[in-house]
């Protein structure tokens, strides 16, 4: 996977990874998620303010991810998210490819539809795997957040996911906004239908601000795009088989996947 992006950003400054943790480093936050034609989106870039700027790591302005997802085998995780449940869960590793290093990621949604994400440094050889370290740490996060579902029951990797990402800090809001590329998805085998799915033509985006919507949500209004009900996790899991439930995600999937 190539980390060249070809998005029209060369006018925007930079920000390293440090400055944009200390300024926009939440955790607990509203995601606005969006899917467009790479074509549509260079409209939308082009209206960017001139103060936005773009995460720069070692010259790198896009970086290569690989998430591992985990669910029970009766796909809890996947079904709370395909059967709306107000309270939640996703597990995974990320892996930060450019810089081999990785995270095991859980992220919780309350009552309020607030996502939080606890995480912790992993070993990148283990990243495809639960260690016994990593489901202590699972357990406590989802005991701490009293969500149910996992405790007792095996957690097994299901679904990978492959893309570029470039990353935006907004000043105005004090928050971020991601740009992925380049998007694969590979499902652990089960004789279902095919295991992978590549969309190159496609683009998400997603503003990570509070409550309140950020200067790149208002851009993407004004050039018709409004958020879309999308879950790399989710929607590649009801792409790739047949046999599960797609409702949620269904006008997603139908213009942009099937």
């Amino acid at each position: 996977m190539s980390a060249v992006l070809d998005l029209p950003l060369g006018g925007l400054g930079n920000i390293d990874l440090a400055e944009l943790t200390e300024r926009a480093g939440l955790l607990t936050r509203v995601d606005r998620k969006y899917v467009l034609p790479r074509s549509e989106l260079v409209e939308v870039l082009a209206d960017l303010d001139p103060g936005v700027r773009v995460l720069d790591i070692d010259g790198v302005r896009s970086s290569a991810y690989e998430s591992v997802y985990f669910d029970t085998p009766e796909l809890t995780s996947f079904l709370m998210a395909a059967h709306p449940r107000r309270r939640r869960f996703k597990i995974r590793t990320r892996t930060y490819v450019d810089s081999a290093q990785s995270y095991l990621e859980v992220k919780t949604r309350g009552g309020r539809g607030v996502t939080v994400k606890d995480r912790l440094p992993y070993g990148i050889d283990d990243r495809d795997t639960l260690t016994s370290e990593g489901r202590r740490y699972t357990d406590t996060v989802l005991d701490e957040a009293e969500i149910r579902g996992a405790e007792g029951q095996e957690l097994v990797p299901t679904l990978t996911t492959r893309y570029l990402r470039t990353t935006l800090f907004v000043p105005e809001s004090s928050s971020r906004a991601t740009i992925d590329t380049g998007l694969s998805w590979t499902a652990a085998p089960t004789g279902a239908g095919p295991l992978g799915l590549d969309r190159p033509h496609l683009a998400i985006v997603e503003t990570k601000s509070g409550s309140r919507p950020s200067a790149v949500d208002r851009i993407l209004w004004a050039h018709g795009h409004r958020p879309a009900s999308i879950s790399k996790y989710g929607t590649g899991m009801a792409a790739l088989r047949a046999d599960l439930p797609g409702n949620k995600w269904a006008p997603v999937l139908r213009r942009f996947f099937r």
